[in-house]
């Protein structure tokens, strides 16, 4: 990455999407090349070539790999038409098996597969033949534990190795979350070099993966323990969830660094954005949800908090991307709406705090159904304070100890995420404050992340960590 004679450490990052919008992962990385890195981020690239597959922002370099190809069709093959496959499977298993143990693991999962579809293929034949059709319909996507397995096996173990040959020799190998942090395994070994696990989430508990069957997860938790308590440090985003991966995992040295945005100063006219934006008055009540339209979000029990009675006259945006899309904007054109429901695509990372401003409450009721979902702390809730706009949270410990027992005073309101009603109480609860203690409370958020929850702050532990592991001005 770096030639002799500057000799400035290098770092390369891998990260599991295509690194255009994810702020976490750039933040580091312009923060180390300011520090006097080299840094490269190996990300996820696409056949379809939307983007380029090497760029360059802000001295980081950017390599996009794109993930192996045909594994899909093949497993859709072994998994419910094996009789089509039943060649390209004995070939298969026994070119593994001839590997030696190396290629066992993957020669189980076929022949297991392939064994477990048959009977599945002859069910759905006599249904379907029972029912009329001549033909039975297949499946296609994931089906169960195996299919989440094998997608970890071909598509994601498939896409680390040619990560980690894609990437150039470093110092440091900096995996971003654990579908990733396999890829700077490989790159380490292969190298030699410091290796980083920097988990933003727990990865097992989070979203689809929490809902797989528990004997699936531990043996994606056994790769996981290995390869993290490998790793020289271990970086997450707070207490909880360090204290977690400590225990689980037996991880040495770990680092808490939140996910907080730049210090931010208002531009003229940034509030107004937002009610412009959905067509309603200056002060007009409004309350946000920017991010995801995720499942365990919460956007439905949202929605039908501020249709209650007690917020006539309050709308609500939701303010993202994602596959709930469509139900909330069909939640929004409906009567019951009545109007005050507003779905808007994302907007730029960079103009994002100035559309937060623009409400008057920020809500994120994420449903505590996964340990994930109790422990995290979302981007939302720092870009909030940073914007100056109060918090209408879930009551989990690592949010509470910002919104209501921060030192200089709350910050907003917790509640029952699972009850539209106590989320109606607590967003009325700020609401119905008098203009006076609204705008201190808004100057108390902008407040705290100007004088301690903004980036500035947050990746000087960063760039101590790799002052210890790699320090600048020479190569170990």
């Amino acid at each position: 990455m770096t030639s002799a004679a500057t000799a400035r450490p290098s770092v390369v990052m891998f990260v599991r999407n295509d690194a255009a919008r994810d702020v976490r992962v750039r933040r580091e990385a312009t923060s180390l090349v300011g520090a006097g890195y080299a840094v490269a981020i190996v990300a996820l690239g696409a056949k379809s070539g939307q983007l380029p597959s090497r760029e360059s922002f802000d001295g980081v370099d950017i390599i996009r790999v794109v993930p192996p190809s045909g594994w899909r069709e093949r497993w859709s093959d072994i998994r419910y038409r094996p009789w089509r496959a039943r060649r390209w499977v004995l070939r298969a298993v026994l070119g593994r098996f001839r590997r030696g143990p190396a290629g066992w693991p993957s020669a189980v999962v076929m022949l297991g597969a392939t064994l477990t579809g048959l009977p599945f293929v002859a069910f759905r034949g006599v249904q379907y033949l029972a029912s009329g059709r001549t033909r039975p319909r297949v499946r296609e996507g994931p089906d169960d534990a195996w299919d989440w397995f094998v997608r970890w096996r071909f598509s994601i173990l498939g896409w680390a190795a040619l990560a980690a040959g894609a990437a150039p020799a470093a110092d440091a190998y900096h995996g971003h979350d654990l579908n990733a942090l396999p890829a700077a395994v490989a790159a380490r070994d292969r190298h030699s070099g410091r290796l980083v696990y920097d988990s933003h989430e727990l990865f097992l508990e989070a979203g689809a993966n929490a809902r797989q069957p528990a004997v699936a997860r531990r043996l994606i938790g056994r790769l996981e323990r290995r390869w993290a308590g490998g790793a020289d440090a271990v970086v997450t985003v707070n207490d909880s969830i360090a204290r977690e991966l400590r225990s689980r995992y037996a991880v040495g040295r770990t680092v808490i660094v939140r996910n907080c945005p730049p210090r931010w100063t208002p531009p003229p006219d940034a509030a107004m954005l937002l009610p412009a934006a959905i067509g309603v008055a200056s002060g007009t009540p409004i309350v946000l949800y920017h991010g995801g339209f995720l499942p365990d979000r919460g956007l439905d029990r949202l929605a039908d908090a501020v249709l209650r009675r007690e917020l006539a006259g309050v709308h609500l945006v939701f303010l993202g991307f994602g596959p709930g899309q469509a139900g909330l904007e069909a939640l929004a054109a409906s009567d019951r709406a009545q109007g005050r429901i507003h779905v808007l695509p994302a907007v730029d990372p960079d103009e994002l705090l100035g559309w937060v401003s623009g409400a008057d409450v920020s809500a994120m009721p994420n449903q505590p159904v996964t340990l994930n979902e109790r422990y995290s702390t979302p981007n939302k809730l720092f870009e909030s304070l940073a914007a100056g706009t109060p918090v209408v949270s879930s009551d989990t410990p690592e949010r509470r100890a910002i919104v209501l027992d921060h030192p200089v005073g709350r910050l907003g309101a917790v509640c029952d995420a699972t009850d539209p009603v106590s989320i109606a109480t607590a967003i009325r609860s700020l609401l119905d404050l008098p203009d006076d203690e609204r705008r201190n409370l808004r100057e108390r958020c902008r407040r705290v992340a100007d004088e301690e929850l903004n980036w500035e702050t947050e990746s000087k532990k960063l760039i101590e960590l790799y002052a210890d592991l790699v320090p600048t001005g020479r190569r170990e």
